[in-house]
């Protein structure tokens, strides 16, 4: 038995876009191609901005 646990399985961001791709490119959906791929970068923002404030707040107790 391994101590840690892994995950090889794709993320829920990465299935909803693999969905949102296929329906776009089906022509079921008109999004914008920045709608379709908002599962993969808006997780990614928000750990920039939560990472940028945690940086901020840091600073600011010095």
């Amino acid at each position: 038995m391994s101590a840690g646990k892994s995950s090889s399985g794709a993320g829920i961001g990465t299935v909803l876009f693999l969905i949102f791709m296929v329906l776009k490119l089906c022509g079921v959906i008109s999004w914008s191609w920045w709608w379709v791929s908002a599962p993969i970068w808006i997780p990614l923002l928000l750990a920039v901005v939560l990472l940028g404030g945690a940086a901020l707040f840091v600073r600011a107790a010095r």
